[in-house]
């Protein structure tokens, strides 16, 4: 199934690699026009010159979620090139592998800021050019460890999982914000998606799907492309009556 997003403009974060870039390529295909936000330059390049090769339209454009002046430098250039914002996907995230007592608060303030509080910033500067385009929608990227603590070795990512979790409710009290903006506002929680954000070899080893076996349904690692299907669903006007949710998108991850 696809969607249609012609003559829409979407600002994704993150956009180039993994989950942004698969999301940036199936919205395209889909007739939306793409500023690909990234704080790479060289990764932003590639996704575009994908985009385009593909027959899409597409702009980099510099952007650091943590800095309020790149993000609105970004917006400008987006609207100044399309004429307009659409859709806002706050997909920009990391993490780094520490356990509690490894962890310092420079680790913690790095992780917080780019998954949380970039969200947050990045929305804050980006909606009012979704509402002067007559209304649209956002998702944040969140992940099933918002929810449950993944943990095959005894410890935790502890400022992974506090900045994610915090995104489901900055999802929901931005979703009741922007109503009156025609703004809706989902999130979506991929399960284990094999990208660059984590080894690859590490996530398709046999031992790692061992463990994954314990929790997933459908017995496969996800792929970019899983993430990016429902992004575009959400964004959709099929989705025009959701809004505050946080859609899971895990191969059956927390069923079990």
């Amino acid at each position: 199934m696809s969607f249609d997003h012609s003559g829409k403009v979407a600002f994704i974060t993150g956009a180039g690699s993994g989950i942004g870039r698969a999301t940036a390529l199936r919205l395209a295909g889909e007739c939306a026009a793409i500023a690909v936000a990234d704080i790479s330059a060289d990764g932003a390049a590639e996704t575009v010159r994908q985009v385009q090769a593909a027959g899409g339209r597409a702009l980099a454009v510099h952007c650091d979620v943590r800095d309020r002046a790149t993000i609105a430098a970004a917006r400008d250039a987006a609207v100044a090139e399309f004429g307009a914002i659409h859709y806002l996907v706050n997909n920009a995230g990391l993490v780094t592998m520490e356990s509690l007592d490894e962890l310092t608060e420079a680790q913690w303030d790095l992780v917080v800021d780019v998954n949380l509080k970039g969200q947050w910033l990045v929305t804050q500067e980006v909606n009012p050019a979704i509402e002067a385009a007559g209304g649209g929608a956002v998702v944040n990227l969140s992940t099933v460890e918002s929810l449950v603590v993944v943990s095959s070795k005894g410890y935790a990512q502890v400022h992974y999982n506090a900045s994610k979790g915090g995104v489901i409710m900055l999802t929901k009290a931005l979703a009741v914000e922007l109503a009156r903006k025609n703004i809706r506002v989902n999130a979506v929680a991929p399960g284990p998606v094999a990208t660059d954000f984590v080894s690859l070899e590490g996530i398709t080893s046999p031992e790692a799907m061992e463990f994954m076996s314990q929790r997933l349904l459908v017995p496969r690692v996800g792929q970019p492309t899983d993430i990016a299907a429902a992004i575009s669903f959400l964004l959709s006007s099929d989705a025009s009556w959701i809004t505050g949710i946080q859609l899971p998108v895990d191969g059956g991850w927390l069923t079990r």
